[in-house]
């Protein structure tokens, strides 16, 4: 059996998948259940993205330092990546439809109050809450996919096409968020409010109702050390950089989160029905698509940053400028939405996921080369349409080898699974980044934009070699497919 066969042939998950239609045709209300889900996680990738480029009219207006900034964007991050895997296990336990929902909904009025408020403090409470939001529509939205289309080609093209929107819409969301801002930062917050009561409105209607999962009881202590663990490793991740690694606040915070998270290995060992079933590690390509999307979209976040930086503070564009100038990136990606599906129906999702990594880690390298003056179309372009190629081709395909030949019971946890490691393994790479940046920044002056270029030398650097870590990881797995195949 070909790796290709070993993801659109996996064996049937059960009765539940049994009843659905194997015809890669879609009905009239599966295309609308796929527009609602694709349109929720776009509006998660958009919020993220218009928040970071309205941060400096926020902050003029707000009077915001840049620490309070920062917050910002970590608040959201803070509450996303810690609930992701409680998020997508809660959905199975509880239903999905009813997870979803609510989730939707508390992400709508966290929306309209960030956009009203005027203290910092409640803003950043808003950003957090939307974050906690997302950390269930995101995993749940990805399990209805799973569970309302057939294992194989119907379900690759959901979810290539779920995961491009994903990835359009933090990319789109630059430019929009330039042209939000200049109406008003508020407007960024705002937007979200009527397509998220939109996309209520339209699920009440096409999400199918479901039973919540028999298969296991409600593992409070496992949730209860798995929140606060996660909690507690984000929060040292995003907060290392200002206090320092070798600070006493980021070595006692890492110490604690490692006791935590070790007490819910501990637990999740010896309950009837735990959270997370650790041998899911061990099924089809779980660990190694996590490790994947580790080193693609650790490494494109860290890119990007480093990019925003050095086209506002070395060569003085504008939050518009910069954003059209990462346009053509989004564009690859939506372009790329209905063939997604077909190509890894044919190619195959494992050497989709090796390309991609090879696209994103030159674009990278190729980006090394920029100076202080560079031509936008021979130094900076280049770069950016590999990046677009990388991500339009390694996204939808890792999603794709996530939950290849799980269970539906458990289809909530393998994507909570590669979502946490999305944005954990991120919020790290970034985390490293930024200290990296940070550090060479204290020994050099501002007033030279050469030797501000060589300060974010070292985050470009690491963006390349987390992308080609990536690469390695994704190349392994054709050869362990001939070993399940004889398996």
């Amino acid at each position: 059996m070909t790796a290709t066969e070993l993801v659109t042939k996996a064996p049937s998950n059960g009765p539940a998948e049994a009843s659905l239609p194997h015809s890669s045709k879609w009905s009239a209300a599966q295309i609308m259940l796929l527009i609602v889900l694709c349109t929720v996680l776009a509006l998660d990738g958009l919020d993220v993205s218009m928040v970071g480029v309205a941060l400096p009219s926020m902050g003029r207006e707000l009077g915001l330092n840049t620490e309070s900034l920062q917050w910002i964007v970590s608040g959201y991050v803070l509450g996303y990546g810690s609930l992701l895997l409680l998020g997508g296990r809660m959905a199975d336990l509880l239903g999905r439809r009813k997870i979803f929902l609510i989730a939707l909904t508390v992400f709508a009025a966290a929306s309209l109050l960030g956009g009203l408020v005027n203290d910092p403090t409640l803003l950043i409470a808003t950003r957090f809450i939307k974050g906690l939001a997302a950390a269930f529509t995101a995993p749940t939205g990805f399990s209805i996919i799973t569970t309302n289309f057939a294992e194989g080609k119907a379900r690759n093209r959901a979810i290539s096409i779920y995961s491009t929107f994903g990835a359009s819409g933090f990319s789109l969301g630059l430019v929009l968020g330039g042209l939000m801002t200049t109406l008003s930062w508020r407007w960024t917050f705002l937007i979200a409010v009527p397509i998220a009561v939109t996309a209520v409105l339209l699920g009440l209607k096409y999400i199918p109702k479901d039973k919540p999962s028999t298969e296991g009881g409600h593992d409070i202590g496992g949730a209860i050390t798995l929140a606060l663990g996660m909690l507690g490793l984000v929060y040292t991740l995003v907060s290392a950089p200002e206090a320092g690694w070798g600070s006493p606040q980021t070595i006692i915070g890492f110490a604690v989160s490692a006791l935590v998270l070790a007490a819910f290995a501990v637990i999740e060992n010896k309950v009837k029905h735990p959270l997370i079933r650790f041998g899911i590690l061990r099924q089809g390509w779980v660990a190694r698509a996590n490790l994947s999307i580790i080193g693609l979209f650790g490494s494109y976040l860290s890119f990007q940053f480093i990019l925003t930086m050095y086209l506002q503070n070395v060569l003085g564009w504008s939050p518009l400028g910069m954003a059209l100038a990462l346009l053509p990136t989004g564009l690859i990606v939506v372009a790329s939405s209905p063939f997604a599906s077909r190509l890894i129906d044919r190619i195959g999702a494992p050497r989709l996921i090796i390309a991609g990594m090879i696209a994103l880690t030159l674009g990278y390298v190729l980006f090394l080369r920029v100076g202080a003056s560079p031509n936008y179309a021979a130094d900076i372009l280049p770069s950016v349409i590999l990046l677009g190629i990388g991500f339009a081709l390694g996204f939808p395909s890792i999603n794709v080898q996530a939950t290849a030949g799980i269970h539906d019971a458990e289809q909530g946890l393998a994507a909570g699974l590669i979502q946490t490691s999305s944005q954990v393994g991120a919020a790290l790479v970034l985390a490293v980044t930024t200290a990296l940046v940070t550090g060479s920044h204290s020994a050099t002056t501002a007033s030279d934009p050469s030797a501000m270029l060589d300060t974010f030398r070292p985050g470009l650097i690491l963006s390349a070699a987390v992308a080609l870590a990536g690469l390695l990881i994704a190349a392994a797995p054709k050869r362990r497919a001939k070993v399940l195949a004889v398996a």
